[in-house]
């Protein structure tokens, strides 16, 4: 079974140049808006972990500071205080978009007409490299791989009268996910595209407000989460407080991304308005149980992500929950590890068995997705070197059929086991006993407001914003082998 179209094949190129799958963070009227900044990307470090950044402005100078790797390794007490002013911005960065390099670390910052500005974004424009390519025709000079700066560009040639017209100028020629902030030498500027693809959210601390990607990052600071900012949405943040601009209208159905529920934000933030993540895990559980249920003695998660639909599924089942995998949390998560070789050698020193729990019996494992199908395979064969007498695959989330091209790095379509092959294919590859996903409708009855729409195309190919032949021949992805005339 295959579940691509037959009619139009996608090929990611290798480079997978195109995605950002990230953290940002701002904050505005807080005399140590670096501090704050730090924790806010700590709490987000689990959005991008190959680098970070955080840019201050005390209203006459930028303040800088950059590096690859995680946040508490990059940022020490000395680079805090180096970082001076009431307001900054930070990014943490995933490298799927250019290397993973210090020139692609964002924030980006330039100086330009309006003087000094500085964009950090989470998403992924899928019109970037046509627009690059035009820029660079009109003389733009690049000087990071990253489709953020393409955002920067656009606003450089604007002729608008205010930094607030450039940015609508350039976010109306872009197309795709984009969750941004935008410091200048007095101004926080928040902006989300009109589809809703990530999150972003409003939040106050004492007279400071903050913009971040979710709200784990508010949590850790003790600050107020005020609302989301709306998709279509642009804030302009200061110290008179917070005008909102909609230049944007948002279409009849957002997308909002389903897989932020599933796996990527935090189980205990909020998104995409004010719904909990963790108790939507739980509930994609409950459905998968009755769905998929399998006469069993233990359920056990994959951890960490899949532990709330782990224990949904244990008591919509009525099966004994336990811990039978152990995980080392200083091994960074293997879905967004970008070498195959990290992945290949991160499950063994990521995950083991706890023994006793396993030997035995009958075992249902869940976890939140199944991508590759490598992972899964060496984890059941772990539990049966544990002494499982059965091994049964329950996923809280259909088949991964199509990649992302909206912020959510997924591999090749090639790469994808859901793709090209058969659940029974699948189960025989990984050694489960049974496997069985959570259907579609599943999926998207767990989530909350049932009738708001969700991007689901990971898992339908159903894209809310198709691509265009010019942007897939920009992106690389252009098949001519399965367009040519075979007659």
């Amino acid at each position: 079974m295959n579940h691509a179209n037959p009619h139009r094949r996608l090929v990611m190129p290798s480079s997978d140049k195109f995605h950002e799958e990230c953290a940002v963070f701002g904050i505005c009227g807080h005399r140590e808006a670096a501090n704050f900044t730090y924790l806010g990307l700590y709490a987000l470090q689990h959005r991008g972990q190959e680098g970070a950044g955080i840019v201050s402005s005390d209203g006459r100078n930028f303040h800088a500071e950059k590096g690859t790797g995680l946040v508490a390794d990059i940022f020490g007490k000395k680079d805090i205080r180096r970082l001076s002013g009431d307001k900054a911005i930070g990014h943490n960065r995933y490298s799927t978009a250019g290397e993973s390099l210090l020139r692609n670390v964002q924030p980006l910052t330039v100086n330009f007409a309006f003087g000094n500005l500085a964009v950090a974004h989470n998403g992924n424009l899928t019109n970037a490299p046509m627009l690059r390519s035009e820029l660079e025709a009109y003389g733009a000079i690049f000087q990071s791989d990253s489709d953020t700066e393409v955002i920067i560009h656009l606003m450089a040639h604007s002729r608008g009268d205010t930094l607030l017209d450039r940015a609508v100028e350039a976010l109306s020629l872009v197309r795709g996910a984009y969750s941004l902030v935008m410091l200048t030498d007095h101004e926080l500027i928040a902006a989300r595209d009109p589809y809703g693809f990530r999150p972003l959210c409003l939040g106050k601390f004492g007279d400071a407000w903050i913009v971040a990607s979710e709200t784990c990052a508010f949590d850790i600071m003790e600050a107020e989460f005020v609302r989301e900012i709306e998709p279509g949405e642009i804030l302009v943040i200061n110290d008179k407080g917070v005008t909102a601009h909609r230049p944007f209208t948002p279409p009849d159905a957002p997308a909002k991304c389903v897989f932020e529920y599933v796996y990527f934000a935090r189980p205990d933030s909020r998104i995409f308005g004010d719904h909990a993540v963790y108790p939507v895990r739980k509930a994609l559980g409950r459905q998968l149980a009755k769905e998929a249920h399998v006469p069993a003695d233990v359920v056990i998660p994959v951890p960490d992500s899949g532990v709330p639909a782990a224990m949904g599924y244990a008591e919509g089942a009525g099966i004994p929950f336990d811990i039978g995998l152990t995980r080392n949390h200083y091994v960074g998560r293997t879905f967004i590890e970008p070498e195959q070789a990290i992945r290949h050698f991160g499950v063994k020193l990521k995950l083991n068995v706890v023994p006793g729990v396993l030997s035995g019996r009958r075992v249902v494992v869940v976890d939140d997705s199944l991508v590759r199908g490598t992972t899964s395979r060496k984890i059941i064969k772990m539990i049966r070197n544990a002494g499982a007498r059965e091994v049964h695959l329950r996923i809280s989330s259909p088949p991964t059929v199509s990649p992302c091209f909206y912020g959510i790095d997924t591999p090749t379509q090639k790469e994808l086991i859901g793709s090209g092959h058969s659940i029974e294919e699948i189960r025989d590859y990984v050694t489960a006993d049974s496997l069985r996903y959570l259907s579609l409708e599943g999926m998207l009855n767990a989530m909350p407001g049932r009738d708001d729409h969700y991007c689901h195309a990971c898992f339908s190919e159903q894209y809310p914003i198709a691509l265009t032949k010019a942007e897939e021949i920009q992106l690389g992805l252009f098949d001519a082998d399965a367009h040519a005339d075979t007659r």
